[in-house]
Protein backbone atom coordinates (compact mmCIF):
# COMPACT_ATOMS: atom_id res chain seq x y z
CA UNK A 1 0.00 0.00 0.00
CA UNK A 2 1.00 3.44 -0.75
CA UNK A 3 0.88 6.14 1.99
CA UNK A 4 0.52 9.71 1.08
CA UNK A 5 3.40 12.45 2.96
CA UNK A 6 2.31 16.17 2.23
CA UNK A 7 4.72 18.85 2.70
CA UNK A 8 3.23 22.73 2.24
CA UNK A 9 4.52 25.97 2.32
CA UNK A 10 2.59 29.54 0.93
CA UNK A 11 6.38 29.88 -0.97
CA UNK A 12 7.16 26.66 -2.33
CA UNK A 13 3.66 24.95 -3.08
CA UNK A 14 2.79 21.58 -2.11
CA UNK A 15 4.71 19.03 -2.46
CA UNK A 16 3.28 15.11 -2.84
CA UNK A 17 5.44 12.21 -1.74
CA UNK A 18 4.33 8.71 -1.89
CA UNK A 19 5.49 5.82 0.83
CA UNK A 20 7.55 3.67 -0.21
CA UNK A 21 8.74 6.38 -1.64
CA UNK A 22 8.59 6.09 -5.85
CA UNK A 23 7.22 9.59 -7.06
CA UNK A 24 7.36 12.86 -5.38
CA UNK A 25 5.10 15.45 -7.24
CA UNK A 26 5.35 19.47 -6.45
CA UNK A 27 2.27 21.60 -7.27
CA UNK A 28 2.57 25.20 -7.53
CA UNK A 29 1.46 27.65 -4.89
CA UNK A 30 -1.64 27.72 -4.20
CA UNK A 31 -4.81 29.41 -1.43
CA UNK A 32 -4.44 26.71 0.59
CA UNK A 33 -7.31 29.20 3.02
CA UNK A 34 -9.75 28.14 0.24
CA UNK A 35 -9.75 24.53 -0.20
CA UNK A 36 -10.53 22.62 2.58
CA UNK A 37 -7.12 20.72 3.74
CA UNK A 38 -9.21 17.23 3.95
CA UNK A 39 -10.46 17.71 0.21
CA UNK A 40 -7.07 18.82 -0.75
CA UNK A 41 -5.26 15.60 0.47
CA UNK A 42 -8.49 12.83 -0.93
CA UNK A 43 -7.20 14.24 -4.33
CA UNK A 44 -4.18 13.84 -3.77
CA UNK A 45 -3.45 10.65 -2.41
CA UNK A 46 -5.66 9.62 -5.21
CA UNK A 47 -2.75 10.13 -7.05
CA UNK A 48 -0.38 7.66 -4.81
CA UNK A 49 -3.42 5.27 -5.41
CA UNK A 50 -3.02 4.44 -8.93
CA UNK A 51 -0.13 1.98 -8.73
CA UNK A 52 -1.55 0.07 -6.07
CA UNK A 53 -4.90 -0.39 -7.89
CA UNK A 54 -3.02 -1.54 -11.08
CA UNK A 55 -0.64 -4.03 -8.86
CA UNK A 56 -4.51 -5.43 -7.34
CA UNK A 57 -6.22 -6.05 -10.55
CA UNK A 58 -3.12 -7.48 -12.24
CA UNK A 59 -3.34 -9.20 -14.67
CA UNK A 60 -5.39 -7.38 -16.45
CA UNK A 61 -4.05 -8.80 -20.15
CA UNK A 62 -1.93 -12.04 -21.46
CA UNK A 63 1.41 -12.58 -20.02
CA UNK A 64 4.01 -14.01 -22.38
CA UNK A 65 6.58 -16.36 -21.30
CA UNK A 66 10.11 -16.51 -22.94
CA UNK A 67 11.67 -20.27 -22.78
CA UNK A 68 15.20 -20.81 -23.98
CA UNK A 69 14.55 -23.65 -25.90
CA UNK A 70 12.92 -25.23 -28.73
CA UNK A 71 9.04 -26.66 -28.25
CA UNK A 72 9.00 -30.77 -27.63
CA UNK A 73 11.38 -30.91 -24.50
CA UNK A 74 10.61 -31.71 -21.22
CA UNK A 75 11.62 -28.00 -20.23
CA UNK A 76 8.86 -27.13 -23.19
CA UNK A 77 6.14 -29.44 -22.03
CA UNK A 78 6.51 -28.60 -18.09
CA UNK A 79 5.93 -24.63 -18.76
CA UNK A 80 3.13 -25.75 -21.15
CA UNK A 81 1.06 -28.08 -18.74
CA UNK A 82 1.88 -25.68 -15.24
CA UNK A 83 1.06 -22.48 -17.59
CA UNK A 84 -2.20 -23.92 -18.86
CA UNK A 85 -3.41 -24.45 -14.99
CA UNK A 86 -1.63 -20.95 -14.00
CA UNK A 87 -4.31 -19.35 -16.66
CA UNK A 88 -7.07 -20.70 -15.43
CA UNK A 89 -6.39 -19.78 -12.07
CA UNK A 90 -5.47 -16.38 -13.01
CA UNK A 91 -8.12 -15.51 -15.60
CA UNK A 92 -5.40 -14.72 -17.85
CA UNK A 93 -3.73 -16.45 -20.67
CA UNK A 94 -0.24 -16.87 -20.54
CA UNK A 95 1.38 -17.10 -24.17
CA UNK A 96 4.38 -19.34 -24.60
CA UNK A 97 7.32 -17.81 -26.93
CA UNK A 98 10.22 -19.91 -27.72
CA UNK A 99 13.27 -18.60 -28.13
CA UNK A 100 16.45 -21.69 -27.99
CA UNK A 101 19.38 -20.45 -27.97
CA UNK A 102 22.76 -21.13 -26.20
CA UNK A 103 22.69 -21.23 -22.54
CA UNK A 104 19.06 -19.19 -22.88
CA UNK A 105 20.90 -16.14 -23.53
CA UNK A 106 18.12 -15.05 -26.17
CA UNK A 107 15.50 -15.71 -23.82
CA UNK A 108 16.54 -13.82 -21.07
CA UNK A 109 17.52 -10.56 -23.25
CA UNK A 110 13.99 -10.61 -24.36
CA UNK A 111 13.47 -10.56 -20.39
CA UNK A 112 15.00 -7.86 -19.45
CA UNK A 113 14.04 -5.42 -22.36
CA UNK A 114 10.53 -6.20 -21.38
CA UNK A 115 8.59 -3.68 -18.28
CA UNK A 116 9.05 -4.75 -15.19
CA UNK A 117 5.28 -4.93 -14.91
CA UNK A 118 4.78 -8.73 -14.49
CA UNK A 119 3.81 -9.24 -17.83
CA UNK A 120 6.67 -10.78 -19.03
CA UNK A 121 7.92 -14.21 -17.69
CA UNK A 122 11.51 -16.22 -18.68
CA UNK A 123 11.86 -19.62 -17.34
CA UNK A 124 14.87 -20.69 -16.24
CA UNK A 125 16.70 -22.99 -13.72
CA UNK A 126 20.10 -25.08 -13.48
CA UNK A 127 20.94 -24.63 -16.45
CA UNK A 128 20.77 -20.57 -15.87
CA UNK A 129 23.12 -20.42 -12.95
CA UNK A 130 25.54 -22.63 -15.05
CA UNK A 131 25.39 -19.91 -17.76
CA UNK A 132 26.06 -17.18 -14.88
CA UNK A 133 29.50 -18.76 -14.50
CA UNK A 134 29.65 -20.72 -17.64
CA UNK A 135 29.32 -17.78 -20.27
CA UNK A 136 31.48 -14.91 -20.48
CA UNK A 137 30.76 -11.48 -21.19
CA UNK A 138 26.80 -12.21 -20.43
CA UNK A 139 24.37 -9.96 -21.14
CA UNK A 140 22.50 -9.64 -18.11
CA UNK A 141 22.97 -10.92 -14.30
CA UNK A 142 20.53 -13.82 -13.65
CA UNK A 143 20.53 -12.23 -9.73
CA UNK A 144 20.84 -8.27 -9.78
CA UNK A 145 18.74 -8.04 -13.48
CA UNK A 146 16.09 -10.72 -12.24
CA UNK A 147 14.21 -12.02 -9.55
CA UNK A 148 12.72 -15.97 -9.37
CA UNK A 149 9.23 -16.05 -8.94
CA UNK A 150 8.68 -19.97 -8.48
CA UNK A 151 10.11 -23.68 -9.15
CA UNK A 152 7.76 -25.85 -11.31
CA UNK A 153 9.42 -29.15 -11.36
CA UNK A 154 12.39 -31.00 -11.19
CA UNK A 155 14.39 -34.74 -11.87
CA UNK A 156 17.87 -35.90 -10.39
CA UNK A 157 20.85 -37.31 -11.42
CA UNK A 158 21.31 -41.16 -11.48
CA UNK A 159 24.45 -43.12 -11.80
CA UNK A 160 23.79 -46.45 -14.16
CA UNK A 161 26.15 -49.06 -15.44
CA UNK A 162 26.01 -52.43 -17.56
CA UNK A 163 23.73 -54.98 -16.36
CA UNK A 164 26.74 -57.03 -16.02
CA UNK A 165 29.11 -54.38 -13.80
CA UNK A 166 31.90 -55.37 -12.04
CA UNK A 167 29.92 -52.85 -9.31
CA UNK A 168 26.87 -53.72 -7.47
CA UNK A 169 26.37 -50.56 -5.34
CA UNK A 170 27.87 -47.53 -5.61
CA UNK A 171 30.33 -48.26 -2.14
CA UNK A 172 31.97 -50.73 -4.53
CA UNK A 173 32.32 -48.42 -7.17
CA UNK A 174 33.59 -45.40 -5.05
CA UNK A 175 36.20 -48.52 -2.96
CA UNK A 176 37.60 -49.22 -6.28
CA UNK A 177 38.09 -45.71 -7.97
CA UNK A 178 40.34 -45.01 -5.06
CA UNK A 179 42.38 -48.52 -4.95
CA UNK A 180 42.56 -47.49 -9.02
CA UNK A 181 43.08 -43.54 -9.46
CA UNK A 182 42.49 -42.98 -12.89
CA UNK A 183 41.17 -46.28 -13.77
CA UNK A 184 37.28 -45.39 -13.79
CA UNK A 185 35.57 -43.93 -16.20
CA UNK A 186 32.32 -41.38 -15.60
CA UNK A 187 30.08 -40.73 -18.77
CA UNK A 188 28.40 -37.53 -19.22
CA UNK A 189 27.06 -35.42 -22.01
CA UNK A 190 28.26 -32.56 -23.26
CA UNK A 191 31.24 -30.75 -21.46
CA UNK A 192 29.38 -27.80 -19.19
CA UNK A 193 26.41 -29.39 -18.94
CA UNK A 194 24.49 -30.08 -16.15
CA UNK A 195 25.62 -34.14 -16.26
CA UNK A 196 29.11 -33.01 -17.28
CA UNK A 197 29.32 -30.89 -14.29
CA UNK A 198 27.55 -33.69 -12.19
CA UNK A 199 30.09 -35.66 -12.45
CA UNK A 200 32.99 -33.37 -12.06
CA UNK A 201 31.31 -32.51 -8.84
CA UNK A 202 31.22 -36.63 -7.92
CA UNK A 203 34.82 -37.09 -8.63
CA UNK A 204 35.09 -33.71 -5.82
CA UNK A 205 32.55 -35.37 -3.37
CA UNK A 206 33.62 -38.75 -3.34
CA UNK A 207 37.49 -37.70 -3.13
CA UNK A 208 38.68 -39.97 -6.51
CA UNK A 209 40.33 -39.71 -9.26
CA UNK A 210 38.66 -40.54 -12.52
CA UNK A 211 38.23 -40.34 -16.13
CA UNK A 212 35.21 -38.06 -17.58
CA UNK A 213 34.15 -38.69 -21.05
CA UNK A 214 31.47 -36.10 -22.55
CA UNK A 215 29.51 -38.02 -25.15
CA UNK A 216 27.27 -35.33 -27.85
CA UNK A 217 23.78 -36.98 -26.67
CA UNK A 218 22.04 -38.83 -23.78
CA UNK A 219 21.20 -41.52 -26.84
CA UNK A 220 24.96 -41.37 -27.56
CA UNK A 221 26.08 -42.10 -23.70
CA UNK A 222 23.42 -44.81 -23.15
CA UNK A 223 24.78 -46.45 -25.84
CA UNK A 224 28.41 -46.17 -23.68
CA UNK A 225 26.65 -47.70 -20.93
CA UNK A 226 25.13 -50.27 -22.49
CA UNK A 227 28.26 -51.62 -24.11
CA UNK A 228 30.76 -51.09 -21.44
CA UNK A 229 32.82 -48.88 -23.04
CA UNK A 230 32.30 -46.30 -19.56
CA UNK A 231 32.45 -47.67 -16.36
CA UNK A 232 29.71 -45.54 -15.35
CA UNK A 233 27.03 -43.07 -16.57
CA UNK A 234 25.90 -40.02 -15.69
CA UNK A 235 22.45 -38.70 -16.74
CA UNK A 236 19.02 -37.32 -15.71
CA UNK A 237 16.62 -40.01 -14.63
CA UNK A 238 14.08 -39.12 -17.95
CA UNK A 239 16.50 -40.59 -20.77
CA UNK A 240 17.34 -43.50 -18.81
CA UNK A 241 14.12 -44.63 -17.00
CA UNK A 242 12.99 -47.01 -19.11
CA UNK A 243 16.11 -48.08 -20.06
CA UNK A 244 16.57 -49.31 -16.34
CA UNK A 245 12.99 -50.64 -16.03
CA UNK A 246 13.82 -52.76 -18.85
CA UNK A 247 16.95 -54.33 -17.37
CA UNK A 248 19.22 -52.36 -20.42
CA UNK A 249 21.14 -50.97 -17.86
CA UNK A 250 21.31 -51.26 -14.21
CA UNK A 251 20.92 -47.66 -11.64
CA UNK A 252 23.17 -47.44 -8.97
CA UNK A 253 22.20 -44.81 -6.97
CA UNK A 254 20.30 -41.72 -7.77
CA UNK A 255 21.65 -37.94 -6.46
CA UNK A 256 18.37 -36.33 -4.22
CA UNK A 257 17.41 -36.50 -1.16
CA UNK A 258 14.87 -38.88 -1.61
CA UNK A 259 14.00 -42.21 -3.70
CA UNK A 260 12.06 -41.47 -6.86
CA UNK A 261 8.48 -43.03 -6.60
CA UNK A 262 9.39 -44.43 -10.36
CA UNK A 263 12.54 -46.56 -9.06
CA UNK A 264 11.79 -47.23 -5.20
CA UNK A 265 14.09 -49.79 -4.96
CA UNK A 266 17.09 -47.22 -6.01
CA UNK A 267 18.91 -45.95 -2.99
CA UNK A 268 19.54 -42.50 -2.63
CA UNK A 269 23.70 -41.58 -3.04
CA UNK A 270 22.90 -40.74 0.78
CA UNK A 271 21.90 -44.07 1.46
CA UNK A 272 25.00 -45.31 -0.28
CA UNK A 273 27.12 -43.62 2.13
CA UNK A 274 27.67 -40.83 -0.15
CA UNK A 275 26.73 -37.81 1.52
CA UNK A 276 26.29 -34.01 0.27
CA UNK A 277 26.10 -35.51 -3.41
CA UNK A 278 22.84 -34.25 -4.78
CA UNK A 279 22.69 -32.80 -8.41
CA UNK A 280 18.87 -31.61 -9.86
CA UNK A 281 17.58 -30.36 -13.14
CA UNK A 282 14.93 -27.85 -12.21
CA UNK A 283 12.39 -25.67 -14.01
CA UNK A 284 11.52 -22.26 -13.06
CA UNK A 285 10.44 -19.01 -14.11
CA UNK A 286 12.42 -15.69 -13.27
CA UNK A 287 11.16 -11.83 -13.62
CA UNK A 288 12.33 -8.65 -13.97
CA UNK A 289 14.15 -7.03 -10.97
CA UNK A 290 11.95 -4.18 -9.68
CA UNK A 291 8.82 -5.99 -10.35
CA UNK A 292 6.35 -4.70 -7.61
CA UNK A 293 6.15 -7.23 -4.87
CA UNK A 294 2.75 -7.93 -4.78
CA UNK A 295 2.57 -9.00 -8.19
CA UNK A 296 5.54 -11.87 -7.77
CA UNK A 297 3.32 -12.81 -4.68
CA UNK A 298 0.51 -13.37 -7.01
CA UNK A 299 2.65 -15.12 -9.47
CA UNK A 300 4.10 -17.39 -7.31
CA UNK A 301 0.55 -18.09 -5.22
CA UNK A 302 -0.86 -19.37 -8.65
CA UNK A 303 2.17 -21.30 -9.60
CA UNK A 304 2.36 -23.16 -6.71
CA UNK A 305 -1.56 -23.57 -6.74
CA UNK A 306 -0.92 -25.03 -10.21
CA UNK A 307 2.53 -27.36 -9.39
CA UNK A 308 0.28 -29.11 -6.60
CA UNK A 309 -2.79 -29.64 -8.58
CA UNK A 310 -3.29 -33.02 -8.78
CA UNK A 311 -3.95 -33.18 -12.45
CA UNK A 312 -0.50 -31.02 -13.10
CA UNK A 313 1.50 -33.47 -10.93
CA UNK A 314 0.20 -36.70 -12.99
CA UNK A 315 1.47 -34.95 -15.98
CA UNK A 316 4.48 -34.26 -14.57
CA UNK A 317 5.23 -37.51 -13.14
CA UNK A 318 4.26 -39.09 -16.74
CA UNK A 319 6.62 -37.58 -17.80
CA UNK A 320 9.21 -38.88 -15.47
CA UNK A 321 9.50 -35.44 -13.63
CA UNK A 322 8.39 -34.29 -10.07
CA UNK A 323 6.28 -31.47 -8.93
CA UNK A 324 8.31 -29.06 -7.16
CA UNK A 325 6.87 -26.13 -5.99
CA UNK A 326 8.66 -23.50 -3.76
CA UNK A 327 7.79 -19.77 -2.88
CA UNK A 328 9.44 -16.93 -4.62
CA UNK A 329 12.12 -16.47 -1.53
CA UNK A 330 13.32 -19.83 -1.91
CA UNK A 331 13.33 -20.12 -5.42
CA UNK A 332 15.78 -17.11 -5.52
CA UNK A 333 17.56 -18.83 -2.66
CA UNK A 334 17.78 -21.92 -4.83
CA UNK A 335 19.49 -19.91 -7.89
CA UNK A 336 21.82 -18.03 -5.78
CA UNK A 337 23.11 -21.41 -4.44
CA UNK A 338 23.17 -23.54 -7.95
CA UNK A 339 25.37 -20.35 -8.96
CA UNK A 340 27.86 -20.60 -6.46
CA UNK A 341 27.51 -24.39 -6.28
CA UNK A 342 28.18 -25.07 -9.91
CA UNK A 343 31.05 -22.10 -10.01
CA UNK A 344 33.28 -24.30 -7.39
CA UNK A 345 32.71 -27.17 -9.97
CA UNK A 346 33.63 -25.16 -13.04
CA UNK A 347 36.60 -23.31 -11.82
CA UNK A 348 37.91 -26.57 -9.97
CA UNK A 349 37.39 -29.31 -13.14
CA UNK A 350 38.70 -26.19 -15.35
CA UNK A 351 35.82 -26.08 -17.40
CA UNK A 352 36.46 -24.24 -20.42
CA UNK A 353 34.77 -20.75 -19.76
CA UNK A 354 32.65 -19.43 -23.46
Amino acid sequence: MHHALFTSTHDTGITLECRPKETAVTFPPLRIGRIPHVLLAAALTATCSLPAAAQQNYPQRPIRMYLPYGPGGVGDLTARIVTQKVSEILGQQIVIDNKPSAGGVQSFQAGLQAAADGYTLVQGGNGTAITQTLVKDLPYNIVDDFTQVAVMSKFNLILTVKPDSRFHNLKELIAYAKANPGKLSLGTTNVGSSQHLGAELFKSVADIKAETIPYKTSAALLTGVRSGDIDVGFDFVPPMLSSIKSGAIRALAIAADGRNANLPDVPTTAESGLDGYVVASWNGVSIRQGTPRPIIEKLNKAFVEAVNSPEVGQKLREMNSEPYALSADESRALMKADIAKWKAVIEKANVPIN
